[in-house]
C-alpha cells in the first residue's frame, strides 16, 4: 500500500518541502550494472518516501528520461518502458519531463569502418533548469538529487551560492558515484538494495480508465527451481 506523505499542517515545526529530480538513465544503468532487473519495476514515490526524513514533505517528483527505440536484438525494449512510464503516471504528484536522442556517426580508427550510435541529451540540461526554476519560485526547501552526473555540479553550486536557506541533498544510484556531486552537496546517500527492493510496485498496476499494466516478464525476480527460493540477483540484460 502507498504510503502517504506527512501532512503539510501535522507537528508543531513546519515541514520541510522537497522537490525530487531523479536521472532516469543514471538510475536505471546503475541498476543493470549490479544485475538488479527485478528491481526495474519501481514505484519512485515509494522509494523516496523510505528515504526522506519524518520532517519532509514531499511536494514533487520529477523524473526526466528519454523514450527508446527498438532494436534488432530487444524489439520490446520501448513496449517494456512504455508500461513503466505509465504505472509511474499513476502516481500522485509525479511529473514526467522527456529529452531525445541525438545520431553521431562513429569511425573505426584502425579500418575506418563507420556506424551510427544514438546519444541520449538533454537531461542533465532538463534537470538543472527545473532546479533553478523551482529554487526561484520558492517550491522547494530540500531538492533532493538522484543522479551521480557531474555535469550537474553547475546547478548545485548554483542553488547554494545564490539560495542560502536552501539545501541540495544527493541520492546516488547503485553502482553511481561523483565526488563532485558529493563535495558540493549539503549532503548525500547511496540507495540501497533493501530500499529498492521494498519500493517496488504490485504485478499488476491499474491505470485510472481501468487499464491494467502487467510486470514485465523480463523484469520478474527469478526462481530457482532447485529450491524453490528466489534468487538475489538477476544478470542478464535490459
Amino acid at each position: 500500500m502507498l504510503k502517504l506523505s506527512p501532512s503539510p499542517t501535522a507537528g508543531t515545526k513546519d515541514p520541510e518541502r522537497v522537490v525530487v529530480y531523479i536521472d532516469g538513465f543514471n538510475l536505471y544503468y546503475g541498476l543493470r550494472e549490479k544485475g538488479w532487473k527485478h528491481l526495474y519495476w519501481l514505484n519512485l514515490r515509494e522509494l523516496i518516501l523510505r528515504l526522506q526524513k519524518p520532517n519532509q514533505f514531499l511536494s514533487a517528483v520529477k523524473y526526466f528520461t528519454t523514450r527508446v527505440s527498438a532494436t534488432p536484438s530487444d524489439p520490446d525494449k520501448p513496449v517494456r518502458q512504455k508500461a513503466f512510464l505509465e504505472a509511474l503516471a499513476t502516481l500522485p504528484d509525479m511529473e514526467l519531463i522527456y529529452g531525445h536522442y541525438l545520431e553521431k556517426s562513429v569511425t573505426c580508427r584502425n579500418c575506418g569502418y563507420r556506424w551510427t550510435i544514438h546519444e541520449e541529451k538533454m537531461t542533465d540540461v532538463n534537470i538543472a533548469v527545473q532546479m533553478l526554476q523551482d529554487a526561484q519560485n520558492d517550491l522547494f526547501d530540500t531538492a533532493f538529487l538522484v543522479s551521480a552526473d557531474s555535469d550537474l555540479f553547475g546547478p548545485v553550486q548554483a542553488i547554494r551560492r545564490g539560495y542560502l536557506t536552501k539545501r541540495v541533498v544527493v541520492a546516488f544510484p547503485p553502482a553511481r558515484r561523483s565526488a563532485r556531486l558529493k563535495s558540493i552537496a549539503h549532503a548525500h546517500l547511496v540507495i540501497g538494495r533493501a530500499q529498492l527492493t521494498k519500493s517496488q510496485f504490485p504485478d499488476q498496476v491499474r491505470k485510472l480508465d481501468g487499464f491494467v499494466l502487467e510486470r514485465p516478464e523480463q523484469w520478474k525476480q527469478p526462481i530457482n527451481l532447485k529450491t524453490n527460493v528466489k534468487t538475489e540477483d538477476s544478470h542478464a540484460t535490459h
